[in-house]
């Protein structure tokens, strides 16, 4: 008989509840652990999977949770870097909801002393996603300056620390009420973006020139915008929808100055395209990591019984940084 574990189901009933409800325990695939979960996180991808709007890759469990921290209880064949009961956090493409949850080796993270194990579930997902769309896709050179949207969130926290570390100057907007915390991270200004005018904002802020590269979360509202405060050669990587998908595209000003727009996605990229990035994280963003240069922001660390109240905190857009679920033990 298949061992069993305990994760969360999402009931095909109006409202989409939440359960805990019985499961099998994964089993490792090669190349693969299993990780006992101690914590994981909320983010925004899991509130549209809920809804049906974000179903997990082919192949990928149901269950939620794109990110985790926790113990290692079990190797797949050809797992040689790490080892039964480290410590780790990892990035998942699905499955952090859960008591157990197998990831691939290539995605794994050390737990950084600098932290408790708790807390580095809040690390993976922000981390990779930030260091992704700013350094890889963006390409955030030095010297260079980024504007960051929701700049509050997990991502935009991350995104803040990751460029005061690696000496890019960060703005960002955010909604008034967070705006005092974002200069401690690494923000040079921050903007409400209850007052829409960013562009001139961010001209202002950098001598005319605009930001080399825009981290943005919000898509179709503020597209064109977005290509106005962009400096000339800019770069503006979209990685969320929270505005609509649609929006007015100034083709004229695109080839005039030289812009780019790319589109980017994180959960559904190959195992190799993952561990490229975890590869570069080690090299470039870890060791800030490890000496607590840089931290995650946790809005609050909450137990998995909670888990509604957890998804009614990142709905209604209350949180700074991240939303913890403590995952009870088997």
């Amino acid at each position: 008989m298949p061992e069993k574990m305990l994760a969360i189901d999402i009931l095909k009933q109006e409202g989409h509840p939440l359960r805990w409800a019985e499961r099998e325990r994964p089993v490792p695939k090669t190349g693969e652990v299993v990780l006992e979960v101690v914590a994981t996180a909320v983010n925004r991808a899991d509130l549209l999977q809920r809804m049906g709007r974000y179903p997990p890759p082919q192949g990928v469990t149901d269950v939620m949770g794109l990110e985790a921290s926790g113990r290692v209880v079990a190797l797949g064949e050809g797992v040689q870097g790490v080892a039964l009961g480290d410590e780790v956090c990892a990035l998942l493409a699905g499955g952090g909801y859960a008591q157990y949850v197998a990831c691939p080796e290539s995605q794994l993270l050390p737990c950084p002393s600098s932290l408790t194990l708790v807390e580095a579930a809040a690390l993976p997902e922000a981390i990779f996603t930030a260091y992704l769309n700013l350094y890889l896709e963006g390409e955030l050179a030095p010297g260079e300056v980024a504007l960051v949207h929701a700049g509050a969130s997990g991502v935009g926290t991350a995104a803040l620390q990751i460029c005061r570390a690696l000496g890019n100057g960060a703005y960002a907007t955010a909604s008034g009420g967070k705006l005092s915390a974002l200069a401690a991270l690494g923000a040079v200004a921050s903007f409400d973006r209850a007052k829409e005018d960013f562009v001139t904002w961010i001209k202002d802020q950098t001598g005319g020139r605009g930001a080399d590269v825009i981290l943005d979360v919000v898509g179709g509202r503020y597209l064109e915008r977005n290509l106005a405060a962009l400096a000339p050669g800019g770069r503006l990587v979209v990685i969320g929808l929270l505005g609509g998908a649609t929006g007015q595209l100034a083709l004229g000003r695109l080839l005039q100055r030289r812009l780019r727009i790319v589109g980017s996605v994180l959960r559904g990229r190959s195992v190799e395209e993952k561990q490229a990035i975890r590869d570069a994280i080690i090299e470039q963003v870890w060791p800030h990591v490890e000496t607590g240069a840089i931290r995650p922001v946790i809005d609050c660390v909450l137990p998995m019984a909670e888990i509604e109240q957890a998804h009614t905190l990142l709905r209604e857009n209350r949180t700074v940084g991240k939303v913890l679920l403590e995952v009870p033990a088997s």
